[in-house]
């Protein structure tokens, strides 16, 4: 069995299971692929692919490219980079792992907090020998607007409760009985969660009905001095019109962890934005998921899975 880890950026997906159990040949690739052709040629000889989240895309032209290929594993519950409709078609088991639910709440309160307190540009100041500049925001009496109230919008809502935050929602399809359920009154629409809001923060699922859902008139209904932060999906954010508003000030600050392409190119005119705002954009590198236990339990889940397929048990099946 040969079997191909793909997208390890970080260069650590052996050390968080016993990958050694499998008795398997095993290939780590932890650069992206340069094109199609490049991953297909990488990718003709194995067995068994182990993907993380959504990294790289299998549509069915790639499915079906690799002749060889019998299981699939993703970390998470679900992934829409894949064309589970062109695996089962090609014979091809694709199973998942369990995920952690906290990860992605936690970073987008950081990112609100490091924002409201400018806690990269005070650090900066300190470290270039300088101190005090303007004051931050207290959170506590803010208003928080959620733009999707799932599972992450609702850890978010209880977070930005506990430090003393009022929150709201919308979404598209939200209904006044999971607001209910959350404690969160129900906005009428986006421009007046966008209004009414000091700090927004996206967590919607991306489809055809969220693509750039939030674009220019959007961030034209800001308050002066708003937040807005994204570690949801890029593609749900028009990210030329959040610049360009940026520039109109609304939002005041932005932070971003999730971007149109990853890891970004460094052309990418998000890049020249970093200097354009300074202090005013943080951005990371998608780190939402990306913790400790969390790799642990997604790559111990991705052997167990791959064991139980080898047994002709699969389990966590897609």
């Amino acid at each position: 069995m040969r079997i191909a880890i793909l997208d390890d950026w970080s260069g650590s997906a052996l050390d968080y299971a016993d990958w050694a159990s499998l008795g398997a040949s095993i290939e780590v690739f932890s650069e992206p692929f340069a094109s199609t052709e490049a991953l297909v040629a990488a990718l003709r000889p194995f067995d068994v692919l182990c993907l993380m989240r959504e990294r790289t895309p299998f549509p069915a032209p790639v499915i079906k490219a690799l002749p060889a290929l019998t299981l699939i594993v993703t970390t998470g519950a679900r992934n829409n980079a894949i064309d589970l409709e062109a695996a089962r078609a090609a014979g091809i088991t694709v199973c998942g792992t369990r995920a952690r639910k906290t990860t992605t709440a936690e970073l987008t309160l950081l990112l609100i907090l490091a924002l409201s307190r400018n806690l990269f540009g005070e650090a900066g100041r300190l470290r270039e020998g300088g101190w005090q500049g303007p004051p931050g925001r207290d959170l506590d009496g803010l208003r928080l607007g959620l733009i999707g109230l799932g599972t992450v919008g609702a850890q978010v809502a209880r977070l930005a409760q506990g430090l003393g935050m009022r929150v709201s929602a919308w979404s598209q399809n939200l209904t006044d009985a999971r607001c209910a359920e959350c404690g969160v009154p129900h906005a009428p629409s986006l421009a007046a969660l966008m209004g009414e809001s000091d700090v927004v923060s996206v967590h919607l699922v991306r489809s055809p009905r969220t693509d750039r859902l939030i674009g220019s008139d959007a961030f034209a209904a800001m308050r002066d001095g708003a937040v807005f932060v994204n570690t949801s999906r890029a593609g749900i954010v028009d990210t030329p019109a959040l610049l360009a508003a940026m520039r109109a000030g609304r939002p005041a600050k932005a932070g971003l962890d999730v971007f149109d392409a990853e890891p970004l190119p460094q052309d990418d005119p998000l890049r020249a934005a970093f200097a354009e705002f300074g202090d005013r954009l943080l951005a990371t590198p998608h780190l939402g998921y990306v913790t400790d236990e969390t790799w642990r339990l997604f790559y111990g889940d991705t052997v167990e899975a791959v064991a139980a397929w080898r047994d002709g048990t699969p389990i966590r099946e897609l």
